[in-house]
């Protein structure tokens, strides 16, 4: 049955069974069949109410609570055991699924009373555990967070005082999620007072759970909520730090990974693969990169709270992760990153597995390791996952920032190795990372580290072959992008668009044409080499050494240097800047080089009389013919670049007498 919108929503008879279908006496089998189903049920009523909310709920939440409401409390109205634990089951369930819907009738009035009632007149574990799991799960959110009662909370602490390793486990994990939620909370809203109180309560809680992982060997349902309340309390510098410093608490953890790929229910061994994944990631995290007006805003933040913050603020500095970071690795955190790509496809997992790997690679001591687990192979399946053929065309794309992550941690390993070492012998493996590392260049949302990155990225893979560097050139929207990156006011970010554009002019014959007869580019170029930022002048007078290798370069050059005469000076400048008046730089290798070779070219590349003898009278007065001299006389100058400015001055001489 489709429910619609001109008769009242029921559940249909062939559903009905599933109210029952979630309590753990059921085969895990048949409580992921029924996942599934309550999952398509509640997606249907989703989609055919889609129309604006009223009175705080939309009309989708409002029907799902109408049709599930009646079971619920029916059960949970019964005094039978069982009845409960399928009520109470069914809820947890629910909230799983479809959140609002649960959150809704969790927030009715009778419900919670219902519920804590059941534990106090009939305490018996299975219904226990099950009460708590409920609770953990409402936990979760903020408005079923708001309908805790005092007799709920008082519950909850009397549970994570059992004998019973599973009800220990799941009370402490919703006493943690409640803890948390309720800080969040507070925080968010003005009007709150920001009770530090309810985070006390936690105190121990992480040693609680590290030994519930440590000393459980059978009890599943514990394990994944004591990995579960792990991956919460590991957000905390402090107990991050602990877990990074336990290796004991490491080696068990990452023995509990699945060995094969779990079903399509939230299971106990998908919580857990996913909690382990949590963990590493929130263990790794490096602080955000602030902007000037956060940073004064953490200074104020800094100054109203007390000392006892100063402990957090001194692990969180990038020397503790970078060591925490080393631990996890030591430990084998890749092995656990490879195995969980290779079986889970939930967004969740590889969101935090493109997060982790991001910041591993952050620290380059770390690349070869994830090299070796095949780290490049595992990016280049999230970002594979991440788009679609047709998700990204130039600065439109809808890719969402978070994709973003995957590519920029497979930039750092295309900056660190040879394209072979990273991507393997198979040429299509290369080409594939050209598209997203252009995407993320053409990101609206990029950062800067992140452009520049992708850029000296694509400048190691232009290096690999003519078509590589060819395939580079041709992606969509790129090299108009990176031309406007080249004129961008970072140094560091211009000098990264300037190298790959030299490369790209080295590399593929269809860009060295395209910037050889445009002499709008080449004057560009012209103006690069003579940057503050030696990195840049290196790769434009490189790029210009090069062009000038055409006729057509040399023909327009010719035409820049009779409109605006600065091409000379600017060779003169690379050359030797010590023989232009109040210029103070030193001589430098390579722009030495580039420059006497850029000259040559361009000197021999004049052919009518009239301009040669033109060009021999402005290189004089620019200073060209002092400073080829002064390169001759140097004996520190390499021998190459003594006989290019030999050449030249014999050029220039027999010009004159010409």
């Amino acid at each position: 049955m489709t429910p619609g919108h001109q008769q009242p929503l029921k559940l249909p008879d062939e559903l009905a069974h599933i109210i029952a279908a979630f309590t753990p006496s059921n085969p895990s089998d048949d409580r992921s069949k029924a996942y599934l189903v309550l999952s398509a049920f509640c997606q249907g009523v989703r989609q055919s109410n889609s129309s604006q909310q009223s009175d705080g709920i939309d009309p989708a939440t409002r029907a799902l609570v109408k049709v599930f409401s009646p079971f619920i409390l029916q059960r949970l109205e019964e005094t039978n055991e069982n009845d409960v634990i399928v009520g109470a089951s069914f809820l947890t369930a629910l909230f799983q699924v479809d959140w609002q819907a649960a959150a809704s009738i969790f927030q009715q009035e009778t419900v919670l009373e219902l519920i804590i009632d059941s534990v106090e007149l009939k305490p018996s574990i299975q219904l226990s555990v099950q009460v708590a799991h409920l609770l953990g799960q409402a936990s979760g959110y903020k408005p079923s967070r708001l309908a805790f009662s005092p007799e709920a909370i008082t519950w909850l602490e009397h549970a994570r005082n059992s004998k019973d390793s599973a009800l220990r486990a799941a009370a402490a994990i919703a006493a943690i999620k409640l803890a948390k939620g309720s800080v969040a909370d507070a925080s968010t809203d003005p009007l709150s007072p920001n009770n530090d109180s309810k985070s006390t309560n936690v105190d121990g809680l992480a040693q609680v759970m590290k030994e519930l992982v440590i000393g459980n060997d059978s009890d599943t349902s514990s394990l994944a909520d004591a990995v579960e309340g792990l991956a919460y309390m590991s957000i905390d510098p402090t107990v991050k730090e602990d877990i990074s410093r336990d290796t004991i608490l490491l080696k068990r953890l990452f023995s509990l990974v699945p060995k094969r790929k779990s079903g399509g229910a939230p299971d106990s061994s998908s919580t857990i693969l996913y909690g382990i994944l949590v963990i590493i990631t929130n263990i790794c995290s490096y602080r955000p990169q602030l902007t000037e007006e956060q940073k004064q805003m953490e200074k104020l933040r800094k100054m109203a709270k007390n000392s006892g913050t100063e402990t957090a603020d001194v692990l969180e500095k990038d020397d503790k992760v970078k060591g925490r970071v080393k631990r996890v690795v030591g430990a084998g955190a890749m092995e656990v990153i490879a195995l969980a790509a290779s079986q889970t496809d939930t967004v969740g997992v590889r969101v935090s597995i493109g997060t982790a790997l991001l910041d591993i690679v952050t620290d380059k001591e770390n690349r070869g390791k994830v090299l070796q687990h095949g780290g490049a192979k595992i990016l280049m399946g999230l970002i594979k996952k991440a788009t679609s053929p047709h998700a990204t065309k130039g600065n439109n794309t809808p890719l969402d920032i978070v994709h973003l992550q995957p590519i920029h941690a497979l930039a750092k390993l295309a900056i660190t190795a040879s394209p072979v070492q990273v991507f393997g012998p198979n040429v299509g493996a290369i080409y594939d990372a050209i598209r997203p590392l252009s995407v993320m260049i053409q990101h609206s949302s990029a950062t800067q580290l992140q452009r520049f990155e992708g850029l000296m990225a694509l400048t190691n893979l232009a290096s690999a072959s003519p078509d590589t560097a060819s395939r580079i050139a041709g992606s969509e929207g790129l090299l108009n992008k990176v031309e406007m990156l080249s004129l961008d006011d970072h140094p560091m970010i211009q000098r990264a668009a300037v190298e790959l554009i030299c490369n790209l002019v080295v590399g593929s014959d269809q860009i060295f044409e395209k910037y050889a007869t445009s002499k709008t580019k080449l004057q560009i170029f012209v103006a690069l080499s003579d940057a503050e930022d030696i990195g840049t002048r290196l790769a434009s007078s490189g790029a210009l050494a090069t062009l000038l290798s055409s006729p057509s370069a040399c023909n327009e050059l010719l035409s820049l240097q009779l409109d605006r005469h600065r091409v000379l000076p600017v060779l003169t400048q690379l050359i030797d800047p010590s023989v232009i008046p109040g210029e103070e730089a030193e001589s430098h290798p390579g722009l030495v080089h580039r420059g006497v070779v850029c000259a040559r070219q361009f000197m021999l590349g004049i052919s009518e009389k009239e301009n040669r003898e033109q060009m021999c009278k402005e290189a004089k007065e620019a200073g060209l013919v002092d400073a080829l001299s002064n390169v001759v006389q140097d004996k520190k100058t390499d021998l190459e670049a003594v006989g290019v400015a030999l050449e030249v001055l014999k050029y220039l001489g027999n010009s004159r007498h010409k």
